[in-house]
């Protein structure tokens, strides 16, 4: 079998019993910080004018609109879902992967699993081996800069992950992931340096052409011999190396090498927001913003490429070094509401960021993605110097986050939501979904 059977293979074939304690932990885990991130993205404007406008012409069903407590049919579901979580950029990822491979596959698994009425640990099943194949693909493309990752290897996930819910005849795998894979978005990192949320659209592709995909092979339609190697190497990507793709497959799972995130922003900012913090740390004094006469960000390419000083607003703000730095250093805060359009317009924060560059370190580069090695400069109006460094980013598997932080994370967006007594019942369920019987009855408040 060449490196695409083996995907596909490994996704039709593993079984829930098949698949590391440690792994179905961190399933859940993911599957937890994931809803109530989308809830809060359903709820802005955007979201809810297009999921009025989507539910009125499409079909009824029985899943989940996160966010808005009502149902729809399951395509329409996992392309809203998906597109609200990455709406805040406050979701999962895995800089193995070179995205995030949680919100382009739990959309489809859940939406599909609750239409089918379907247990906890075959939803949790699916969503482990497809985010695998996400973050393999991923890991074995030389994805072209440009290229923002939602909606591209996502859609091979989505689709894998439908298949095997929805019993598609093993045989047809290939065929699927084939076509799947030439069904990508011609996505570009541009619309989040002009703050443009159609990037979110993005990760809404990967579930609902994922969905699209099986329809079509079911329908009959066939894929090219090998769409995942011309998508990655020639059109998407500089390269791809299917053996890389399936080194260790089954006995190393990327899915356990991914962050969750503490800052809604995009995951290069986090380098440079623990180089401050070890900067503040190290300093023998607070330094008041006045003080600052200019800061100097030195970084790996991908983090460098975030150098917008003045963002035009809140979902440009989180693609900016800059602007992060200046507003967790002006409000003190970290949450929503320093990524917002009142810290965007805040006089304070701007004059801040203005002083801070941020510039491409090559050796910095060649060492990622093994280290995300970020070195942060600050000159005062005085002339004193102070330094910070980050190495590990926060929330990588070598420098976890801890359990209290990532609760913290969960209260802040989930109790202003449901409450905190629907918050804690949410929790509980999560994480102990793989005793549920039937996902689409998980909760009686969500939706």
């Amino acid at each position: 079998m060449d490196y695409l059977e083996r995907l596909c293979r490994f996704v039709a074939n593993t079984q829930w019993e098949d698949i590391p304690q440690a792994v179905r932990d961190r399933t859940c885990a993911i599957v937890l910080d994931t809803l109530p991130v989308m809830a809060w993205g359903m709820r802005t404007p955007q979201l809810q004018a297009l999921a009025a406008q989507q539910m009125a012409f499409g079909n009824s069903g029985p899943c989940w609109v996160v966010g808005l407590e009502k149902t729809t049919n399951r395509i329409d579901a996992a392309m809203l879902n998906g597109i609200a979580g990455a709406w805040l950029d406050f979701d999962e990822g895995n800089f193995l992967a070179n995205g995030h491979p949680g919100i382009q596959v739990i959309p489809a698994a859940l939406a599909v699993a609750q239409e089918r009425g379907l247990s906890g640990r075959e939803f949790l099943t699916a969503v482990a081996l497809s985010y695998e194949v996400v973050a393999r693909i991923g890991m074995a493309t030389q994805i072209k800069l440009i290229i923002n990752p939602h909606g591209t290897f996502g859609v091979v996930g989505a689709a894998l992950a439908t298949a095997r819910l929805l019993d598609l005849p093993v045989t047809e795998y290939r065929n699927l992931a084939s076509l799947a894979a030439s069904s990508c978005v011609a996505t570009n990192r541009h619309t989040m340096l002009d703050g443009a949320t159609v990037r979110n659209w993005y990760a809404g592709h990967s579930g609902y052409m994922g969905q699209m995909a099986v329809r079509l092979v079911e329908s009959g339609f066939t894929g090219p011999s090998d769409g995942v190697n011309t998508t990655f190497s020639l059109v998407l990507g500089d390269g791809f190396q299917g053996e890389v793709s399936v080194q260790d497959l089954g006995q190393r799972w990327l899915l356990t090498e991914g962050y969750l995130k503490l800052y809604p922003t995009a995951r290069y900012v986090h380098s440079a927001i623990d180089a401050l913090h070890d900067l503040q740390a190290k300093a023998p004094r607070t330094i008041a913003i006045d003080e600052v006469a200019d800061m100097e960000v030195r970084a790996y390419r991908l983090a460098a490429y975030l150098s917008t000083q003045r963002p035009k607003d809140w979902f440009g703000a989180r693609f900016s070094i800059p602007f992060a730095l200046a507003t967790l250093m002006v409000g003190e805060r970290s949450g929503l509401d320093a990524f917002g359009d009142a810290a965007v317009n805040d006089p304070r924060i701007v004059n801040l960021a203005s002083k801070i560059r941020v510039i491409e370190e090559p050796s910095f580069s060649a060492g990622y993605p093994a280290q995300q090695r970020v070195d942060l400069s600050l000159t005062t109006v005085g002339g004193a110097c102070f330094h910070g460094q980050c190495t590990t980013t926060s929330g990588e598997p070598d420098r976890p986050h801890s359990d209290e932080a990532l609760l913290h994370k969960f209260n802040d967006l989930a109790i202003p939501l449901w409450g905190e007594s629907a918050a804690s019942e949410l929790r509980n369920a999560v994480l102990n979904m793989p005793a549920c019987p039937d996902v689409s009855k998980l909760l009686h408040f969500l939706p």
